[in-house]
């Protein structure tokens, strides 16, 4: 928010300059390029998420039909997430993350030449869309992986909350309002400006300097481990961890249900809450202000809540935000439940990819991020194809209405059971046990 007082504006100024020095003091040029590629892309990510459930609102109105966008989006995390924490291991993770770029910027250059000529359908933005899921597979997971080797331990937590914030204000409160608003003028400028922040993302990541390769053998003459063992330790690895296992089923549970209210959620804004394209945009730009703010207090919120308690935050919280948007019409009060989801996400980042990458080896770090995104991020497609038929079914018995209403009260009884199962499994004492025995971490084999 801004104030007309000069004297506040001033201060508001000094303020978040000092914040901002505390927050990025001795961080190098290779995390600041790193940074940029990260911001950059999620910018081309921001305007397509808009972009593409609008679009598929122009060809259908059957909420299943439409469910299918978040479903091919969403559905590269469940069939390739481990596979890319294997590349991620073996190969050259600057190189990998160059590659899923530029891949990216051909896929959304092709899909722009598609809408300026009016060819584009329904199975052609499913295509669309999951080759686009493909690369942010490969590059988010990657990116996770190699910042430990740019970024000293002591500094992973500020580093982390400086990229999920840029990640989150970018996609949610710079990119989504735009693409909202380029949306009225060519549905075609949100792929084409995609095209770019990725051909823009793979160039800063090339001037990294350094081999980033994890797995030695990949250079010498040793035969490599088949890909399905690899992955296999990654599994047994991850599953031995009580604390990280927890999370990543708590993960899976929240992506299913946010995934599940996305699926229709186009339909939610236009119908209900009689938005166009750009009221689409700035609904969801309300998560970003979420974010930043989440970004801006995250750290100081940890510290005095700590880590336990700030998990523990971030799963009651959205109850009474869905709670509330399941029963409302007005848009300002959709708009501030979406805030408030945005800061239990930077939070939940915060504490849980610091920790992920303060107790996994460097050796296994891609393949157990991997399974982990596995766990939390394969159940997205899951609860998209139940979101959408969740709103079929409801909609065929009562009505329309309280079809697209259903997703948000089922997600407000979904979170309160996941409350009262990892009440006593997430608790700062878990967390500080896990952190002191993560010098001794358990053993790949067996």
């Amino acid at each position: 928010m801004t104030t007309g007082a000069d004297q506040a504006d001033h201060t508001s100024t000094t303020v978040d300059a000092g914040w901002w020095q505390r927050r990025t003091a001795g961080q190098d040029a290779r995390y600041w390029r790193l940074w940029g590629a990260v911001a950059s892309s999620n910018l081309g990510d921001g305007l397509v998420s808009v972009a593409f459930p609008w679009l598929a609102s122009l060809l259908t109105r059957d909420p299943l039909l439409i469910s299918g966008v978040v479903l091919a989006t969403s559905l590269p995390w469940l069939l390739f997430s481990l596979q890319a924490g294997v590349l991620g291991d073996r190969m050259d993770r600057r190189r990998l993350m160059v590659s899923a770029s530029a891949v990216r910027a051909v896929v959304a250059g092709a899909t722009t030449a598609a809408v300026v000529t009016d060819v584009m359908t329904l199975p052609a933005l499913y295509a669309a869309a999951f080759a686009l899921g493909m690369c942010e597979v490969v590059f988010d997971n990657t990116s996770q992986a190699i910042l430990p080797a740019i970024v000293p331990r002591d500094r992973l937590e500020r580093a982390n909350g400086t990229i999920i914030g840029a990640q989150m204000v970018i996609a949610d409160f710079v990119a989504r309002p735009l693409s909202g608003a380029i949306i009225g003028v060519a549905l075609s400028l949100p792929f084409a400006i995609d095209a770019a922040t990725a051909a823009v993302s793979a160039g800063l990541v090339a001037m990294i300097p350094g081999t980033f390769r994890a797995d030695a053998q990949a250079v010498g003459d040793a035969p490599r481990p088949r890909m399905r063992t690899l992955i296999a330790e990654g599994l047994r690895w991850l599953w031995s961890h009580r604390l990280l296992r927890t999370l990543a089923l708590a993960l899976a549970v929240m992506n299913g249900t946010s995934a599940a209210i996305a699926a229709t959620f186009v339909l939610f804004a236009q119908e209900l809450l009689g938005l166009d394209g750009l009221g689409f945009g700035l609904l969801l730009t309300a998560g970003g202000l979420g974010g930043l703010a989440g970004s801006v207090l995250g750290p100081n919120l940890v510290t005095w809540l700590r880590s336990g308690r700030t998990l523990m935050l971030t799963v009651t919280a959205p109850i009474a935000g869905f709670a509330a948007t399941a029963v409302t019409s007005n848009p300002f009060v959709a708009g501030a439940c979406f805030a408030l989801y945005g800061v239990t996400a930077v939070l939940w980042n915060i504490v849980t990819v610091s920790l992920r990458q303060t107790m996994i080896p460097d050796a296994i770090l891609g393949r157990v991020n991997s399974v982990y995104r596995f766990l939390g991020w394969g159940a997205m497609p899951i609860g998209a194809l139940l979101g959408g038929a969740l709103v079929s079914v409801v909609e065929s018995v009562a009505t329309r209405e309280a079809g697209l209403r259903a997703p948000f009260v089922v997600a407000a009884g979904i979170h309160l059971a996941l409350l009262a199962v990892v009440a006593t499994k997430l608790t700062t004492r878990a967390v500080d046990e896990a952190k002191a025995a993560a010098g001794d971490p358990p053993p790949l084999g067996g």
